[in-house]
């Protein structure tokens, strides 16, 4: 590989020392001219790591601009004594220029550092300002103008302020320009996007809040693409159109299991960076139907049973804040109950990829990469009918690799991810090998087990051991899946009113002789007299209103300001490539 042609090279000063200052088209470097010479003592952690040799990828150079040194130190001296200069060349101040660039810290987390130099004349300091400014201008993918969504209700109510204090000074520092909406109400930033917000003026959509938040950025840009291209969203079968326009997130809610998932960390000014050195990651997206009537789309988890269960119950405790997920996480769990259905899916028989694989979808991942996926239309749901079936254990699988096969059984949980779903309370998340962009889900299927046997399935979200090595808990890598509970496939003409019947026998998980931690029985974990007939799906953190369903994945639908996370620093030698 041929070095590209070296741009700049000169000897400047920093921290009263000279350097050898590198600039090509790939690289930004300095390497200092005496590494032997003695520091003075009390030199700091920033000043010890500039000495050496250093080199930043221009991609990673936030911005530059002239260093007004001698205005800097007034302000720092007000109502100081100075002495007064004995000659003019003791008070001239060399005229010096400052590069602001991205530094990788501990756990994935991104820091914006800076760097001065000093030039022997003015000249040549204008030069390497306008040198670097013309090499940040080639960098098109870089976004310009933003539109940026702040809840000012999530999470613990922050947006706003880790926004105006964290964010907005680093997008100014990067020429980025925003306007801001600081939504009012639920479902605001939706139904701004789908009507009257007008994206052509925008490089990227940022929000500030949490998955809900997003979660509603993502279906305003899909409905506005899918409307303006034509496409029916209530047809299961459909191939959507992907967003053209990304989407950044700056964490500030609850869990942020997205941001966490996508670049590593929830640090809003780590997401910052991402989205100022326009970085894009392409995301899959699931759509969930309800026979020929669209619900939601889903990035994360689409849970039903324990999850389902669990999202319920906490919707009725908003008042206790984030805590309200503990408390009734504890209550599910002790309440127990699984629920009877049948599950069918498309198995991912062409993918690279497993949910078992030990490897993880990491930037750069050569799986999401080379994801060959068919549309959706070229994927026939399931007839059963067609399918030479046989019945094993309760189990009834296809004769043929290439067609659906249906699952039914009694389930404490049944899950869809996309992702892997990690956050800092689960840093493996649901599925530790899922990848972002494959055209795929994980569909994991818990079967009925005892309390403790499902509590060890728990307790494996937040070890390094193997998850899914239990006998009553099954992966698989589907491309297309449906669920149909056991109560409406006797009477499907009356699936509205059994679903409607919340405050009845089979309501969202309540059901008759609700009491706080359900019955505890004896001889098996849930009592059929007090168990209610099904569970609720619950979608990203909101319910759905209907239990049968259908699920199809789009492969990279909307993009993120993102690179995934990254195993170690992509540009760990630079000097290399700077080096004449």
């Amino acid at each position: 590989m041929e070095k590209p042609p070296r741009l700049l090279l000169s000897r400047l000063w920093l921290q009263n020392r000279v350097y050898d200052v590198t600039l090509n088209s790939i690289v930004f470097a300095w390497k200092e001219t005496e590494p032997n010479r003695k520091r003075a003592p009390g030199t700091n952690w920033n000043t010890c790591k500039a000495a050496g040799s250093h080199s930043v990828p221009v991609c990673e150079v936030i911005a530059v601009q002239e260093t007004a040194e001698e205005n800097q130190k007034s302000k720092k001296n007000v109502g100081k004594w100075h002495r007064v200069p004995r000659s003019p060349e003791e008070s001239y101040q060399p005229p010096a220029f400052t590069v602001f660039y991205v530094e990788r810290t501990r756990q994935h987390r991104w820091r914006c550092r800076s760097v001065t130099f000093h030039c022997p004349d003015w000249g040549l300091c204008q030069q390497w300002i306008q040198t670097i400014e013309e090499q940040l201008t080639l960098l098109t993918y870089r976004p310009k103008r933003l539109l940026v969504y702040i809840n000012p209700f999530g999470g613990k109510q922050q947006g706003k302020r880790i926004y105006e204090q964290k964010v907005a000074p680093i997008f100014s520092r990067a020429s980025i320009s925003t306007d801001v909406i600081v939504t009012e109400r639920a479902n605001h930033a939706r139904d701004h996007l789908k009507s009257e917000a007008d994206l052509k003026k925008y490089d990227g959509v940022v929000c500030v809040g949490g998955d809900g938040m997003f979660s509603e950025i993502v279906h305003g840009l899909v409905w506005r693409t899918q409307s303006d291209s034509g496409v029916d969203q209530n047809c299961p079968e459909e191939t959507l159109v992907p967003c053209d326009i990304r989407i950044g997130i700056i964490p500030a809610g609850s869990t942020d299991c997205i941001c966490y998932a996508t670049v590593g960390a929830n640090d809003p000014v780590t997401s910052a960076l991402h989205i100022i050195v326009g970085d894009s990651q392409p995301i899959d997206v699931c759509s969930v139907h309800h026979h020929n009537t669209f619900l939601r789309y889903s990035i994360s988890l689409l849970g039903y049973g324990f999850y389902g269960d669990l999202l319920t119950d906490s919707e009725k405790k908003r008042w206790m804040g984030p805590t309200r997920y503990d408390f009734s996480g504890v209550k599910t769990f002790l309440s127990h109950h699984y629920y009877e259905g049948t599950v069918s899916f498309l198995p991912a028989i062409d993918n690279a990829s497993s949910p078992r694989d030990k490897f993880k979808c990491r930037s750069g991942c050569h799986v999401c990469q080379h994801s060959d996926h068919l549309p959706l239309e070229d994927k026939p749901m399931c007839n059963e009918e067609e399918e030479e079936e046989e019945e094993q254990d309760g189990v009834v699988e296809s004769g043929h690799k290439d067609v659906w096969r249906v699952i039914r059984g009694k389930f404490v949980a049944i899950n869809a991810v996309s992702m892997s779903c990690a956050c800092p309370r689960s840093p493996k998340g649901l599925s530790p090998a899922a990848h972002l962009s494959d055209g795929t889900t994980d569909l994991i299927l818990v079967h009925k087990c005892s309390r403790l046997d499902f509590l060890r399935h728990l307790l494996r979200h937040t070890n390094k051991n193997d998850q899914f090595d239990h006998s009553f808990v099954e992966v698989h890598r589907v491309r297309r899946f449906r669920f149909m509970p056991k109560h409406q496939e006797a009477d499907p003409e009356e699936l509205d009113l059994c679903e409607r019947g919340g405050e009845g026998e089979g309501g969202g998980g309540g059901g008759r002789g609700r009491r706080l931690f359900g019955q505890i029985c004896r001889d098996h974990p849930a009592c059929s007299t007090c168990a209610p007939t099904h569970s609720t799906w619950s979608c990203d953190g909101e319910t759905l209103p209907h239990t049968a369903i259908q699920v199809g994945v789009h492969c990279q639908l909307i993009k993120l300001f993102a690179r995934g996370i990254e195993e170690q620093p992509v540009f760990e030698d630079s000097s290399a490539v700077c080096s004449a």
